[in-house]
């Protein structure tokens, strides 16, 4: 599997590109890639980023290496204010191949990339949202959600302000999504995500367009109340009175959109109701979503009920929650009503990403073709450069639960997409981890097709000696793992954290070929743009980008094990070539 190509593979690749053009594929313009075959789930590769002109030098700025936002001096075991922190080291991780002195003078890089995953773009003011839960358990609402889209909006003006990679200084390539873009499978959620990355106005709000209806101005005390002097659960924390903070957190704010392309891959919470209900479930849900009702206040011993009912998987069609709404029906408030909160299908989520309104700077469909829509799929493979295919997966279980995993006929094609391509590297993208995918529950569209496990992907991926990364989010937790197979076959799973809770965190992901017989994979950990110190006086959109990190890190009951340990963070991880 060679790392560069001579002058003859050149043209025989040139010639290709033609071939393709020629049968309907889609071809662009001098320097761009092309898709791997004109069939379905095939995805054009974009043009080079303008960066691509930059030279290349490593490009720290704006990382965590350079610096990591972390609570001010003085902060108390009360609410915390940050600051600038110091930067992560890269850890060298040798548990695949041992790594070689002298490399970093050898190498040649293959491609650069970004990742994004759990967005988790919010309609907080959506009817079907289980914050009540809070009742039992405290982190089920976090006091930050108002504020999921102009914190995304800084993730994508960081990604724009990057001049390089932060190791080989390459030019980034593109932007994946590794899912859960949305939260609530809602039409207004869908929008917001396609705006936030191609560009435009948004508006997070919906029901009355004057104000906010939600918990936040509930006068339930157990929600963070930020406009009230009512000494809320929060308020006893630390958290503070911010007036205003309400009618800013729905005002209008721009995304400038991001100035690569960028890639999508589907998560449970983008295809599945409140990520765990079934695509086919209780079509009362469907009438709740755009009603008038909603329940913010349960007791603590339902919420406890309803969420064992909902982590033991014994009601994936929701037809258990539609019950309780209707129990509960009496103690939920009005709202406005609004359409636009409608659970959204998979051919509409297909159909917004093939809209030219969202195109940006492409690729069309991000990745997703008219065969997806005509076919009812949702994963394709797509060249990231001459020397590597990406490989999107779509590891949701369309019958229901926040687990995953991939149908037969998905994972027949990943083994035979690896096989056809065995002459380039592959990453594979996909939103679960290989430890989450444990629901083999069966697809209600395809009841006779077999649901398959993590295992059985790791299996797949194992017995092919071109795949370098399995790329995924999930568990909003930073972890990589190193796997290892026979015939000296091995690969790294590298697991994101997610960007609504903290540390809020996007990866660049680096590959390289260091001509020694072994690779190295980096992976380097981003901020959003914000500013880590705040002012509570500044309910700007950099302002609310800035408190919205500064919020999650408060936020009672948060993870703080989530960013991983150093071996999960900056990275080289380095594994000896396939033979």
């Amino acid at each position: 599997m060679p790392s560069t190509r001579s002058a003859a593979a050149s043209t025989a690749r040139v010639s290709r590109r033609t071939v393709l053009a020629a049968a309907g594929a889609a071809s662009l313009s001098a320097g761009a890639g092309y898709t791997l075959r004109p069939t379905d789930s095939q995805a054009a590769t974009p043009p080079a980023p303008r960066s691509a002109t930059a030279p290349l030098a490593p490009y720290t700025k704006g990382t965590t290496v350079a610096s990591v936002a972390a609570p001010r001096a003085g902060s108390g075991s009360g609410y915390s204010r940050l600051g600038d922190g110091p930067g992560w080291k890269r850890v060298v991780r040798a548990e695949l191949a041992a790594p070689k002195s002298g490399r970093e003078h050898r190498r040649t890089v293959l491609a650069a990339f970004v990742q994004f995953t759990d967005l988790h773009l919010m309609d907080v003011q959506h009817p079907l949202r289980l914050e009540f839960l809070r009742a039992h358990d405290v982190h089920a609402w976090r006091p930050h959600e108002a504020l999921t889209v102009p914190g995304a909006i800084s993730l994508v003006e960081r990604v724009n302000a990057l001049r390089g990679a932060p190791v080989t200084g390459a030019p980034l390539r593109f932007v994946m999504t590794t899912g859960d873009n949305t939260d609530n499978n809602a039409h207004s959620e869908l929008e917001w995500f396609m705006k936030v990355m191609s560009g435009g106005r948004i508006t997070p709000n919906t029901g009355d367009p004057r104000h906010y209806e939600g918990v936040q101005n509930s006068g339930l005390k157990q929600y963070w109340q930020p406009g009230s002097a009512l000494r809320d659960h929060d308020k006893a924390l630390g958290f503070p009175r911010l007036e205003h903070f309400l009618a800013a957190a729905i005002r209008d704010v721009r995304s400038p959109g991001l100035n690569l392309p960028w890639y999508s891959t589907v998560g449970n919470h983008d295809a599945l109701p409140l990520g765990c209900y079934g695509s086919h479930g209780d079509p009362y849900l469907a009438e709740a979503a755009i009603g008038g009702r909603k329940l913010m206040s349960v007791s603590a011993a339902d919420a406890k009920k309803l969420q064992d009912t909902i982590k033991k998987v014994k009601d994936p069609r929701g037809s258990g929650y539609r019950d309780f709404l209707k129990a509960h029906a009496r103690s939920a408030r009005r709202v406005t009503p609004d359409e636009r909160r409608a659970p959204y299908t998979q051919a509409d989520y297909l159909k917004a990403h093939l809209d030219p309104a969202y195109r940006g700077h492409g690729p069309a469909g991000h990745g997703y073709s008219s065969a997806n829509l005509d076919a009812g799929t949702q994963y394709y493979a797509f060249r990231i450069s001459d020397d590597v295919i990406g490989i999107s997966l779509d590891t949701t279980d369309p019958g229901g639960h926040y687990a995953g995993s991939l149908g037969t006929a998905q994972l027949k094609w990943l083994d035979r997409t690896l096989k056809e391509h065995e002459d380039s590297y592959a990453v594979v993208f996909s939103h679960h981890t290989s430890g989450s995918m444990t629901n083999t529950r069966p697809d209600p569209a395809r009841p006779g097709e077999k649901r398959h496990d993590g295992a059985a992907v790791l299996s797949v991926l194992s017995a092919h000696a071109n795949v370098l990364a399995w790329v995924n989010g999930h568990i909003h937790k930073n972890v990589v793992t190193p796997h290892k197979a026979s015939g000296g076959r091995s690969f790294w799973e590298i697991s994101t954290a997610s960007h609504v809770d903290h540390p809020q965190l996007a990866r660049i992901v680096e590959l390289a070929d260091n001509k020694d017989g072994t690779l190295s994979l980096f992976t380097t950990l981003i901020e959003s743009a914000a500013p880590h110190r705040t002012d509570f006086a500044d309910l700007s959109q950099t302002g609310l980008a800035a408190l919205y990190r500064e919020l999650a890190y408060n936020a009672p009951g948060a993870d703080r094990t989530l960013a991983g340990g150093t071996g999960d963070r900056n990275t080289e991880l380095v594994l000896r070539k396939g033979r």
